[in-house]
C-alpha cells in the first residue's frame, strides 16, 4: 500500500472537464483512496462550481487548484502521465496498460522526497480526451484495458470511473515496483517547468540554425516537447542543458529573451 507521503506526492489533473457529476465523482474517488491534490485546467465554470458540493469531497473541491494550461498544471511535477482510451488515434508516446503503469508510478512515488505533488495523473475531456498538444506535456501514457467488441464503437470509460479505477490500482499492494520509463533510480528528474524552458530554447536553436526550414516535418512544437522528455533530463543536468543552448544562441547571434 502507498504511504501518506507517497499519496501526497501525486496530483490528479482534469483537463477541460465539462460534467459536474464527473468532476464530483473524480473528487470522491480521490477522497476514498486517500489522495487530495486536485488540479483543474480550463474548467467550465458552471460545472466546476456545481461540483464543489460533491458528497464527502467538499474539502478536495474547495482546495482544488485552477490552471490556465496543462504546462502550468504540471510545471512542478517530475513525471506527468497522460491517460487515453487510444481508439483510432496515432500515439507518439510509450503506452502502458494500467497494471504495468501503476507499478512504474508507485516506483516514482517511492522516490518522492517532497511533500508537494511530483507526479501528475492527467485526464482529458469526457468528449475528446487529451489533445495532441496536451499529450505532449506528458512523459508517457497509460490506458485502462477494456473489453472491445469487433465492429462496435471503441469503448471508453466515464471520467469519474477512470479516475477511480486508476487510483484503486495505484493503491493496491504490489509485489514489486519498476522504475518509470526513461527514469533512473538515483537521479531526480527535472520538473515540467525546467523541461518547458529547455523545449523553448531547443526550438529557438532549431529555428536559428534553419533546421526548421530544412526539416519542417521534424520541427513541430509537440514533437520537440516529446523529444526533450524522452531525453530523460535530470534536475542536476537541466541548468547545464539550458546553458549549452543559450551559448549556441549567443554564438549564432540570437538575442536573449530571458529563457
Amino acid at each position: 500500500m502507498l504511504n501518506q507521503q507517497e499519496r501526497e506526492a501525486l496530483c490528479v489533473v482534469l483537463v477541460r472537464a465539462r460534467n459536474s457529476s464527473n468532476i464530483g465523482a473524480a473528487a470522491r474517488a480521490m477522497r476514498d483512496f486517500g489522495f487530495r491534490h486536485l488540479r483543474v485546467v480550463n474548467q467550465f465554470t458552471p460545472p466546476f462550481e456545481a461540483a464543489r458540493s460533491a458528497v464527502d469531497a467538499s474539502e478536495i473541491m474547495t482546495s482544488a487548484q485552477i490552471f490556465p494550461t496543462v504546462a502550468s498544471a504540471v510545471a512542478d511535477c517530475t513525471l506527468a502521465i497522460g491517460t487515453t482510451a487510444v481508439g483510432e488515434r496515432s500515439l507518439q508516446h510509450q503506452l502502458l496498460e494500467l497494471p504495468a503503469a501503476a507499478e512504474s508510478i508507485r516506483a516514482e512515488l517511492a522516490h518522492a522526497a517532497s511533500p508537494t505533488p511530483r507526479v501528475a495523473l492527467v485526464f482529458g475531456s469526457e468528449k475528446t480526451g487529451l489533445s495532441n498538444d496536451e499529450l505532449s506535456h506528458c512523459h508517457w501514457l497509460l490506458t485502462i484495458p477494456l473489453h472491445q467488441v469487433e465492429g462496435e464503437r471503441h469503448v471508453s470509460m466515464n471520467l469519474g470511473q477512470a479516475v477511480a479505477v486508476c487510483l484503486y490500482e495505484l493503491s493496491r499492494s504490489a509485489q514489486h515496483t519498476s522504475p518509470s520509463p526513461g527514469s533512473t533510480a538515483t537521479e531526480t528528474p527535472a520538473n515540467g517547468e525546467a523541461l518547458e524552458r529547455i523545449t523553448r530554447l531547443m526550438s529557438r536553436v532549431m529555428e536559428a540554425a534553419e533546421y526548421t526550414r530544412r526539416h519542417a516535418a521534424n520541427s513541430d512544437p509537440d514533437q520537440v516537447r516529446r523529444l526533450v522528455r524522452r531525453i530523460g533530463v535530470s534536475e542536476i543536468d537541466a541548468p547545464i542543458w539550458m546553458g549549452i543552448l543559450r551559448q549556441i544562441l549567443w554564438k549564432l547571434g540570437v538575442p536573449s529573451r530571458g529563457d
